[in-house]
């Protein structure tokens, strides 16, 4: 489906990416990890067209990802950046819609209202919906741009062949416990049905207890991938992260700590 293929991604003499076989399928979550730096981001932005590889190359399909309009990219991925610099006076609902206005899009306004609603209620946000988006916190901004990706899949036109990716940068990053576990037991939810997703995550546990398959990068290469089980392994975790990282071993002198236990129903 969406696949990199030896691509690389160099600025002046140094490689932020270098050399990436990856390939995102429909029906599976895989999550990127690894330490600052690692290259997770601009892998997740080659991926995602709003970078071209300086060598290899990125394709939709069997096509060239740079030789897709930007109408018919909107169709089949969105994306929810780490971080997004808003400052109009626009409503979370309003925001939210703004995945709905790509030239192209086609659906009928009352579908659309629908559906943006639906979004907002997956998020937790329907009940402050009308609120502005610039008074809200830093979780529930986040909270508002995945229901605009959602919104965006939810009403794009597509061949039944031609499945949807879901891209997320650190979606959890602004989000207290429960809502981590709600934003990505819907990432799974949108695998289920079907799509691809890929997430950028730093917390290990999550994305050990919500990804089919972790990528672990560093100094820009992959130099893990698989289940949980078999990327975490207490000497690459720790040469990786540059410090001591033990798997499924509890904290000295009985220092309490706290992990997800499981999804979410």
């Amino acid at each position: 489906m969406l696949a990199a293929h030896a691509a690389s991604y160099r600025v002046g003499t140094k490689a932020l990416v270098a050399d990436v076989e990856l390939t995102l399928r429909p029906g599976k979550l895989i999550a990127i990890i690894g330490p600052n730096g690692a290259g997770k981001s601009t892998l997740l932005r080659l991926l995602s067209g709003e970078l071209r590889p300086t060598s290899g190359r990125v394709e939709l399909d069997g096509r060239p990802l740079a030789t897709y309009a930007s109408g018919e990219l909107a169709r089949r991925r969105a994306v929810v950046p780490q971080a997004t610099a808003l400052s109009f006076p626009f409503t979370a609902r309003e925001v939210v819609l703004l995945g709905a206005t790509v030239p192209g899009f086609v659906a009928p306004p009352d579908h659309i209202e629908r559906t943006a609603r639906d979004c907002l209620r997956t998020v937790g946000l329907l009940d402050i919906m009308e609120r502005l988006y610039t008074h809200l916190s830093g979780g529930e901004r986040q909270r508002v741009h995945i229901a605009r990706a959602l919104l965006q899949l939810a009403v794009a036109e597509r061949e039944r062949s031609a499945p949807a990716v879901l891209m997320l940068d650190e979606p959890t990053a602004s989000l207290d416990l429960a809502h981590q576990g709600l934003v990505l037991g819907e990432a799974r939810r949108q695998a289920e049905a079907g799509r691809a997703v890929l997430a950028v995550l730093h917390d290990l546990n999550l994305a050990a207890a919500f990804a089919d398959e972790l990528v672990l990068m560093a100094r820009g290469h992959i130099v893990a991938r698989g289940k949980a089980e078999d990327v975490f392994q207490d000497e690459l975790l720790s040469q990786v992260y540059g410090c001591t990282l033990r798997v499924n071993a509890t904290p000295k002198a009985g220092t309490p700590f706290i992990l997800p236990h499981a999804r979410p129903m």
